[in-house]
């Protein structure tokens, strides 16, 4: 009996959570209209490629490629780490990347369901990492 998921079931998870964030990230721009914002549009980057790259791996049976997931996830989540400090208060507005004419990172617009998107983001980029992290230590790939 196996404990734990398996690395081809870590990996498929992985691409589900990215995937979701992804189609969800365009539904509230493209759909419902929120423009994004300058840190919005950089966790972008990070998690558009995600869906393609750990989808391409699960087809190519690559057990390898999670640590691509993993590199994109940190990296992602690190810019919304920073942009929900910037939500919370805990940096101060200043220093804040985002212009008064444009889409505000502490405004309440930030807010889907209830949840800050940048709280949401950070969610969906550890889950992303760790998973792509767990498909790593599968020993039979």
């Amino acid at each position: 009996m196996s404990r734990g998921l398996t690395g081809e079931a870590a990996l498929t998870a992985a691409w589900v959570v990215a995937l979701v964030a992804t189609l969800s990230v365009l539904f509230i721009g493209e759909v419902l209209g929120q423009m994004p914002c300058l840190l919005c549009w950089y966790q972008r980057a990070f998690m558009f490629p995600l869906p393609i790259v750990l989808g391409l791996g699960l087809w190519w049976r690559d057990a390898r490629v999670g640590r691509y997931g993993v590199a994109l996830s940190l990296c992602g989540g690190a810019v919304a780490l920073w942009h929900m400090g910037l939500y919370v208060g805990i940096i101060p507005e200043p220093i804040q990347p985002c212009t008064a004419t444009g889409p505000s990172c502490t405004d309440a617009n930030q807010l889907i369901l209830g949840v800050p998107i940048p709280l949401l983001s950070l969610v969906a980029f550890t889950l992303t990492a760790s998973l792509s992290a767990l498909s790593l230590k599968d020993p039979h790939p």
